[in-house]
C-alpha cells in the first residue's frame, strides 16, 4: 500500500514537471515573439516572474496571450519611408502598480522617422513617492534611450532632425 502511494506521489510529481516544463517553453517562445510583438511586453514580462512556481492563474494567462497572438496573426510592426528622419519618444508610468513591493512600471516606445526602433517596459527600481516622480523616472529612462540612438545615428553619419 505505501508503495503504491510512492509511486502516485511519484507520478504526480512528474506530471507536474512536465506541465512546468510545457509553461516554461511556451514562455520562452513568447519572450522570442516579443521582439517583433511590442505589445505583449508586459504581459510576458509579468509571468516570467512566476515560472519558478507557477500558479493556475498564470497557465491560464499564458494561454490567454497564446490566444490573443493566434487571433492577430497578421498584426506586427511595419516600417515606411520617411523623408525627414526625427527622433521621437513616448514614454508612460504606472505609479505603484505592483502590489508586492510598490514599485512603478515605466514604459517607453522611440520612434525615427515614425518607425519604431526601441520600446521596452520594466519594473522601476526604486519606489517612487508620487505619479509625479514614477513619471519623471520614465521620463528619465525613455531619454537615455533617445540619446543612446541620437548617438549612434551621429556615428553611422545619419542626420537626424
Amino acid at each position: 500500500m505505501a508503495l503504491l502511494l510512492s509511486r502516485s506521489a511519484h507520478v504526480l510529481c512528474l506530471l507536474m514537471l512536465s506541465v512546468q516544463l510545457k509553461m516554461t517553453r511556451n514562455i520562452g517562445a513568447l519572450q522570442y515573439i516579443v521582439i517583433t510583438r511590442p505589445e505583449i511586453a508586459f504581459a510576458v514580462n509579468r509571468v516570467c516572474q512566476f515560472m519558478q512556481k507557477p500558479l493556475d492563474q498564470h497557465f491560464k494567462t499564458v494561454k490567454h496571450i497564446l490566444r490573443y497572438l493566434q487571433a492577430t496573426v497578421d498584426y506586427g510592426i511595419s516600417f515606411k519611408a520617411a523623408y525627414r528622419l526625427s527622433l521621437v519618444g513616448y514614454f508612460k508610468a504606472n505609479w505603484g502598480t505592483d502590489p508586492d513591493n510598490k514599485r512603478s512600471t515605466t514604459g517607453f516606445c522611440v520612434f525615427l522617422g515614425g518607425n519604431p526602433v526601441s520600446w521596452g517596459s520594466r519594473e522601476q527600481e526604486v519606489v517612487s513617492h508620487s505619479t509625479t516622480e514614477a513619471e519623471y523616472r520614465s521620463l528619465a529612462h525613455a531619454t537615455i534611450e533617445v540619446i543612446w540612438l541620437e548617438s549612434l545615428m551621429s556615428e553611422l553619419q545619419v542626420k537626424v532632425a
